[in-house]
C-alpha cells in the first residue's frame, strides 16, 4: 500500500472513531478511554514518514478489539 494510500486509510478511521466518540451516548466511559487511546496512535501514524509502524499499527488493532468485544 502507498504511503498517500495509508494516509487515507488513517484519516478515514480517524473521522470514525471522531463520529462515535462524539455521539457516544451508549458509550461507557471505558469504551471512550480505548477509542481515545486508539486516536492518539493513529495521530503518531500519520506524522510518520515513510513506512507504517508495525508495532504502532499493532497496538490500534489491539484496541479496537477491545472496544468491539
Amino acid at each position: 500500500m502507498s504511503r498517500k494510500s495509508q494516509c487515507q486509510t488513517i484519516e478515514r478511521l480517524v473521522l470514525c472513531i471522531n463520529g462515535i466518540i462524539e455521539n457516544r451516548c451508549s458509550l461507557s466511559d471505558k469504551d471512550v478511554t480505548i477509542l481515545s487511546e486508539t486516536l492518539c496512535q493513529l495521530q503518531i501514524l500519520e506524522r510518520k514518514k515513510g513506512k507504517t509502524n508495525k508495532e504502532i499499527l499493532e497496538t490500534v488493532v489491539e484496541l479496537l478489539t477491545k472496544f468491539f468485544k
